[in-house]
């Protein structure tokens, strides 16, 4: 729901993954507590454009093609299915253009988090803030489109993300399933056929990322909602580079290029995977009991 992200709860030993980041415990303080709590990519010369180096289950149109047989093997959130270009959605699989292209549909999402962020806190719902859960929603759909991405990027085996004809189901309680078309035939237009390895990744900033930043911002700044998107392209090389190891310079190089989207560019210090901190904050320290901050938070270390 929230990205792929290591928590460290206050006291405890044993961080679980939620997002290649990880949380530590806030210190505690005088006051009130909020009370909601290959070759190496390269860049073009035009200024932070990413360059090119060289239940009903989905149909898929026979085997997978290369990228989608091997993202699963990178994490949950990398894993994509596919169906066949035009073929009409069964229930429950939706659109993915109404989650990306629609206020109402996003707001539903939105309540649908808050609400389940209430359940998991022991609250009423009106005790989450609808900033907070507006975060928590963009930045569990922004990992969830880049990952599969990005992870594309580094095999090599570049895929993108057409919205008109893409799926998804909207489920909580982790990575909601994807679909991508794929051609009946030859490769066509509109298919999720390989290109230039980090053309896809640049599209996917410039065009779904962006709408959705920009249907988000009437509740959370775009300083955060962007700051949320960097961090799921960092978290994405973390899942990486745990899961292939031998992927990580490749992760780096590519999550590297990525961060530098002109949006992008100036909201982080450090390298991914290592060092990375963003300069914004998600808004999850402020969900009720909790004390902890993310480990890419500008708040840590405060």
């Amino acid at each position: 729901m929230t990205g792929h992200r290591r928590i460290r709860r206050k006291g405890g030993p044993e961080p679980s993954r939620v997002s290649g980041r990880s949380c530590r415990a806030r210190p505690a303080t005088g006051g009130t507590r909020s009370s909601t709590s290959a070759c190496p990519p390269r860049h073009n010369a035009r200024v932070g454009v990413i360059g090119t180096d060289g239940a009903g289950a989905a149909r898929t149109a026979g085997p997978p093609p290369a990228p989608a047989g091997l993202l699963a093997g990178l994490g949950p959130f990398f894993a994509v299915e596919t169906h066949r270009l035009g073929e009409a959605a069964p229930a429950p699989w939706q659109p993915l253009g109404t989650l990306l292209g629609s206020a109402t549909t996003l707001a539903e999402r939105i309540d649908a988090v808050r609400d389940s962020l209430a359940a998991a806190a022991g609250c009423p719902a009106s005790r989450i803030e609808r900033r907070v859960a507006a975060s928590v929603a963009q930045l569990g759909i922004a990992a969830r489109l880049i990952s599969p991405v990005l992870g594309s990027a580094v095999l090599d085996l570049p895929l993108g993300i057409d919205v008109a004809q893409a799926r998804w189901v909207p489920a909580l309680g982790g990575p909601f399933r994807l679909s991508l078309a794929v051609p009946a035939g030859p490769a066509r237009p509109g298919s999720c056929r390989p290109t230039g390895a980090l053309v896809p990744l640049n599209d996917l900033l410039a065009g779904p990322a962006r709408a959705l930043v920009d249907l988000t911002a009437p509740l959370v700044s775009r300083r955060v909602l962007w700051g949320n998107v960097g961090s799921a392209i960092n978290g994405a090389a973390v899942m990486i580079s745990t899961s292939q190891p031998q992927l990580h310079r490749r992760a780096i190089r590519v999550s590297a290029a990525a961060l530098r989207f002109p949006e992008l560019a100036h909201g982080y210090r450090g390298q991914p995977t290592a060092g990375f901190q963003r300069k914004s904050c998600c808004l999850i320290y402020r969900l009720p009991g909790n004390q902890r901050y993310c480990g890419d938070c500008i708040l840590n270390g405060r």
